[in-house]
């Protein structure tokens, strides 16, 4: 699983990205859902929605990793102040280091195409949700402009298709699944409950 560029790293880290992370990105990623108990984000980066999503709801405790050791020690460092309700370890989301049936929630926001193997980290947000328990993310989908972006900073993704994702949340164990296509056709938000 590839690292996050220079470039990727210092954006994830910036004044403004927690600011449109806090006020439009994660009111919308969130699509309605209110996290409760335990939640893990997985491809935290350096924790920007997380610390939105612990000021926000006083009663969840998270549970936040990321492939990158830089970014996993910026989250660490940004959600110091939450004490004991949040913590932050390196993990591969293709092979997510908790037991099944672990977390109330999953999260996943705009990493799913920097693993590659972006069904493997799908089925591993499922096996590690409870029965009942949410997945809620988006992620970017294979489009042109993308691709061009990609092609451009000769980094390792890949970009799904929606008809793609469609079938790979078939094959998983869950319910009330919902996909939709957003922002221009870019981005596909989706979620589901765990059977």
């Amino acid at each position: 699983m590839p690292v996050m560029s220079p470039f990727q790293a210092a954006f994830c880290r910036s004044a403004p990205w927690r600011f449109v992370a806090r006020r439009l990105v994660l009111p919308w990623a969130l699509q309605g859902t209110r996290p409760t108990g335990r939640v893990l984000e997985v491809g935290a980066g350096s924790g920007a929605m997380a610390a939105e999503l612990l000021a926000m709801f006083d009663d969840i405790t998270m549970d936040v990793t990321d492939f990158d050791a830089a970014m996993v020690a910026s989250a660490a460092a940004r959600l110091a102040p939450f004490g004991d309700r949040v913590t932050c370890r390196q993990a591969d989301a293709t092979a997510l280091p908790f037991d099944d049936a672990s977390f109330d929630a999953v999260l996943s926001w705009i990493m799913l195409h920097h693993t590659i193997a972006w069904e493997d980290a799908l089925g591993e947000a499922v096996r590690v949700l409870r029965p009942g328990g949410r997945l809620v993310a988006y992620d970017l989908l294979a489009t042109r402009p993308l691709g061009f972006v990609q092609r451009s900073h000769d980094d390792e993704h890949r970009f799904m298709e929606l008809d793609e994702l469609r079938r790979m949340l078939g094959t998983l164990p869950v319910r009330d699944v919902t996909l939709r296509r957003a922002t221009i056709g870019l981005v596909a938000r989706f979620n589901a409950v765990a059977s």
